[in-house]
């Protein structure tokens, strides 16, 4: 485990901008709960060099967008028709999704097998895995990042939203659809609550699906959808006028995506279309001159080379061809030979890029998911436990959280079995708001807390345990 700070503290709550996320888990083993991103095989109109053999630089800011949602609101479907947009994906390999959709009696899937690559997820018409791409409008690089939404596959979409800038929430505006996801039991609350804690900043709604024939363009179904959406961002910590944008969309036929809607389509909507949205939308500035701070989510031995790749969000910091750098928390000393952005090559990387790092001076073996690339003069701390604020969302069966509650815990790519060892302090979130609250002595030694409650409390990661008993 790593960190910054001398004295290690992580939050999980609507405050923290990068956070630790705890996922409630039966029994020791965590086997099939990390996640991997898988990465399509798609066309790029920019080559991996200049023909004078010079690499390229680039100029354009670069975003990470994810897509996230409850299951069947057409995330992956909005997704392929993103790239298919943007020029990402040619129309002979439409054609083929259109007859492979058809074969298997999906006909309106075949938008989604853009970004849900593997046969499973077709079968089932469910993201399991987080799927990759890229894209660019006028003046923005991004990386399209698409969250599965299903409950049972959150460990994944924490490990996509973790590496996000901004959020698109897809919502379905279909009539017992949209319900089934904002009641209690769907992903619409959840997922929203997860981005705000991973430290996604914006948020993009679109309501999707507006085409569809209990819908026909409604005002009345989008202005219900808005008005009950509305008070719930604001409770997750979500400022709606600055950091949230409503839109309606139709992903299956590229309405109001790519360029503004016709009033024939849609008489009342005056706003901007998806495109727009993301091209002009404004993030905090990352911090370029920063120590580096680059969560290891993937490897890999570039054959017939010399060198070992690594793949991550650089989360802070420039990292340049030549640089001498740590991998922690080994402290290996390594060299980086080689750099990648979307499959060019680059001389320099910046905080946001999503990275191919070629080093020396460490194998491939050496290396696990959640190690840290990080600056020589300031490496990032390792550490066993930490004290983290937690927001519990749900304890499964109805529970109580105590000390010696046994966990799954993610922070950026980390995803270890943890326990809380004691409980410091419950928070009243009502009471902070006010100017200059009171805080009033404890009663007693607090013992347990319970849904929705906001706990400060010390976490130990178990592996640290066992080495430490061993």
């Amino acid at each position: 485990m790593v960190d910054d700070g001398a004295e290690p503290s992580h939050c999980y709550g609507a405050e923290s901008s990068r956070a630790a996320a705890l996922h409630a888990a039966q029994g020791p083993g965590i086997n099939g709960i990390q996640s991997s991103l898988e990465s399509l095989e798609l066309n790029h109109t920019n080559a991996a060099a200049n023909e004078d053999g010079q690499m390229e630089e680039e100029t354009k800011r670069h975003l990470n967008l994810v897509l996230i949602g409850h299951v069947d609101a057409g995330k992956s479907t909005a997704g392929g028709q993103i790239l298919l947009l943007s020029g990402q994906v040619d129309k002979q390999t439409i054609k083929n999704y259109e007859e492979e959709a058809k074969k298997k009696r999906r006909e309106s899937w075949y938008m989604a097998y853009i970004m849900d690559t593997n046969e499973e997820e077709r079968l089932k018409g469910k993201t399991v895995e987080v799927g990759r791409a890229h894209f660019e409008t006028e003046n923005t690089r991004f990386t399209i990042l698409d969250a599965p939404g299903h409950k049972c596959y959150i460990p994944n979409m924490i490990a996509g939203a973790s590496q996000a800038d901004i959020g698109v929430l897809v919502i379905s505006a279909r009539k017992g659809e949209f319900e089934a996801g904002y009641e209690s039991g769907g992903q619409t609350r959840e997922h929203v609550l997860l981005a705000k804690t991973l430290g996604v900043a914006k948020l993009i709604v679109v309501i999707n699906k507006m085409d569809e024939p209990t819908v026909q363009w409604s005002k009345e179904r989008y202005d219900e959808i808005e008005g009950k959406m509305v008070p719930f961002l604001k409770s997750s910590g979500y400022n709606v006028k600055k950091d949230v944008q409503f839109l309606p969309i139709s992903g299956l036929c590229g309405t109001n995506m790519k360029t503004k809607m016709d009033k024939s389509i849609c008489s009342w909507w005056d706003g901007p279309c998806l495109f727009d949205v993301l091209d002009h939308i404004e993030v905090p500035l990352c911090d370029h001159k920063g120590s580096v701070r680059m969560p290891i989510i993937g490897k890999y031995k570039d054959q017939g080379t010399v060198g070992t790749v690594l793949i991550g969000k650089l989360e802070s910091g420039t990292i340049t061809e030549g640089d001498s750098l740590l991998v922690m928390p080994n402290k290996s000393n390594v060299k980086v030979i080689g750099i990648s952005l979307d499959e060019r090559k680059v001389r320099c990387a910046g905080p946001g890029e999503n990275v191919c790092v070629k080093l020396n001076g460490i194998e491939e073996e050496d290396i696990m998911g959640g190690f840290v690339l990080s600056s020589i003069t300031n490496p990032v701390g390792a550490f066993a436990e930490f004290n983290a604020k937690l927001h519990i969302l749900e304890l499964l069966d109805n529970a109580v959280l105590s000390a010696g509650y046994k966990s799954v815990l993610h922070i950026h790519s980390v995803v270890e079995e943890c326990e809380i060892v004691d409980l410091i302090e419950e928070i009243n979130m009502k009471k902070m708001k006010e100017p200059y609250p009171k805080k009033k002595k404890p009663k007693g030694k607090l013992i347990f807390v319970k849904n929705n409650a906001v706990v400060v409390c010390r976490i130990r990661v178990i592996i640290w345990k066992l080495i430490s008993t061993a």
